[in-house]
């Protein structure tokens, strides 16, 4: 175990939930200032790849980066989880947000310009400056007293136009931006609008920036709710297409379809469907703030891999450079030759080729360097990296584990969170086994004649039919007996073996709820206990 680890453990059960997180964070940077950040800085792996990590890397709570096509419902998407408008909000039919609003929780509402935003240490975007001028001029920071805004921040990106033309009048690499943001955000959901599925050139380019984040990556279908069913089923699968056609995974992305924002349903034919998927949603998002850690620990063992094998290459660059004569030549040779020289290192130091950067990107990077001012392999960086792979990485993952347990549960709360949390709106409130939950009528009674007909052809005897003769009904519903048997054992309320006409009327709703799409309760909730069963439970106060 770490030695910060002890030192903090034995005072975790006095200073709460929030020293714990403060441990974990401090065992992460701890990792990254010993033994990553020098092999960085030897191989120059921050003008390759990612500026080195700061305090407020670590410290910062999760982010959430929107992404989509100009009107697919991106600010409007943040106004809608929020509850309230934010400083720099605008929302048309047009292009309206032409610059990246970072939306974070502060006492007061307010907004700080990207200037000044990227010198100040306590907020994540310092490393933002090498974007020049360009970026900063349409990148700002809006704070606002809002209770979604103390557990996650959001980022609102431009809206993507198609064109070449766009594409230079930023005046900034907006792909580059957007990896930049990609690689320290928890969460990146790709917007897309049910009437608009292409996917234009900028959009691909960018959707390709998200290379190796795609654990990250969440798709919203949005304004599903303009139209009908049938043609739902062809948006989506149209949908599915493109998606194919620019991301390379071997998994189909979740697609989350609603319609997200505080206005009635145009079309109200699928309005079971999009509740469900927006309490999807809305449960991947609130569980964002338990998993921070490990989707910091989780990225930083990403980075690790990814210096050790910039390390390689670059060593082995310098290796090959001649002392005297021909450096130019054979440095032309030796960047034609890389996709070869990957191929080589994998074989020589057993390593993945999915850890190894882009060949064209590496290419053009080095195009502008001097080899021979490069660094030799040092192999005692490599073995501190190897060891914090090998060995620190699980005690720090215990430690998460440890913590999570101790911990209370931290979600998301607020805005539209609490709106379907409590009450009848609540997803599934009054439906399958929850019908019926705040009535004083027994549920089951409104069907119960129907039930009370097929019980008595079973030649009930005594009042109750036996196991065998229930079976014979119960197996019409052509459920798996699986099911049957967990049904049956919630119905057969006193144990005995057999059923009695109420008891038999629950087995059938039972079987009901099953059919109609729902889950069975793991234990028969009280208001389902059939009348004459419930003078052996005990009265509430």
């Amino acid at each position: 175990m770490f030695s910060w680890m002890g030192r903090q453990a034995g005072g975790r059960e006095r200073s709460g939930g929030m020293d714990a997180v403060q441990t974990v964070t401090g065992g992460l940077r701890s990792l990254y200032q010993r033994k990553v950040l020098p092999l960085e800085e030897a191989y120059r792996f921050h003008e390759f790849h990612s500026p080195a990590l700061e305090d407020a890397d670590f410290e910062n709570k999760p982010m959430i980066l929107l992404v989509g096509q100009y009107s697919t419902g991106k600010t409007t998407f943040i106004r809608y989880l929020l509850e309230q408008d934010f400083p720099g909000m605008r929302i048309g039919p047009e292009p309206t947000t032409d610059s990246f609003i970072a939306v974070m929780y502060g006492e007061t509402e307010g907004s700080t310009p990207g200037n000044a935003l990227v010198v100040d240490p306590k907020k994540p975007f310092r490393k933002l400056s090498r974007f020049g001028n360009a970026f900063l001029n349409r990148f700002m920071c809006s704070q606002l007293p809002n209770q979604v805004l103390k557990s996650i921040s959001i980022i609102d990106s431009p809206g993507i136009l198609s064109g070449e033309k766009q594409r230079i009048s930023r005046g900034y690499d907006f792909c580059q931006v957007l990896q930049w943001f990609a690689e320290r955000v928890d969460r990146i959901i790709l917007l897309f609008d049910a009437h608009k599925l292409d996917i234009s050139d900028e959009f691909s380019e960018a959707i390709k920036a998200f290379r190796g984040q795609d654990d990250k990556i969440r798709v919203v279908l949005n304004k599903a709710d303009q139209v009908d069913t049938q043609q739902l089923m062809r948006v989506y699968g149209a949908l599915m297409w493109s998606l194919g056609k620019v991301i390379n995974t071997p998994e189909v992305l979740r697609v989350y379809i609603g319609s997200f924002w505080a206005q009635p349903l145009q079309n109200t034919d699928n309005r079971r469907l999009f509740e469900a998927e927006a309490q999807d949603l809305f449960r991947d998002i609130q569980s964002l703030p338990q998993k921070a850690a490990v989707r910091k620990l989780n990225d930083l063992i990403k980075r690790a891999r990814l210096a050790k094998v910039h390390a390689y290459i670059i060593s082995y660059l310098k290796k090959e450079m001649p002392s005297m004569f021909g450096k130019e030549n054979k440095k032309r040779e030796l960047i034609f030759r890389l996709p070869e020289i990957y191929v080589q290192l994998q074989r020589e130091y057993q390593i993945s080729a999915g850890d190894f950067p882009e060949v064209k990107a590496m290419q053009e990077q080095l195009e502008n360097y001097d080899f021979t001012k490069f660094h030799s392999l040092k192999p005692k960086l490599i073995e501190a990296v190897d060891n914090m792979l090998t060995n620190k990485i699980s005690s720090l993952m215990s430690l998460i584990s440890q913590e999570e347990m101790n911990m209370p549960t931290q979600m998301v709360q607020g805005g539209a969170f609490d709106g379907t949390t409590e009450g009848p709106f609540n997803q599934g409130y009054g439906e399958g086994a929850k019908e019926g939950a705040d009535e004083e009528e027994w549920v089951v009674a409104k069907d119960k004649p129907v039930y009370d007909e097929l019980f008595y052809t079973l030649s009930p005897i005594n009042g109750k039919i036996s196991g065998v003769n229930a079976k014979k009904e119960m197996v019409t519903s052509k459920l798996p007996n699986s099911v049957l048997g967990k049904i049956w054992k919630l119905a057969d309320c006193d144990c005995d073996g057999m059923l009695d006409e109420e008891e038999f009327a629950l087995a059938k709703h039972l079987i009901k709820i099953k059919l109609d799409g729902y889950e069975l309760p793991n234990s028969l909730p009280p208001h389902l206990v059939p009348p004459s069963h419930r003078k052996s439970l005990p009265k509430a106060d």
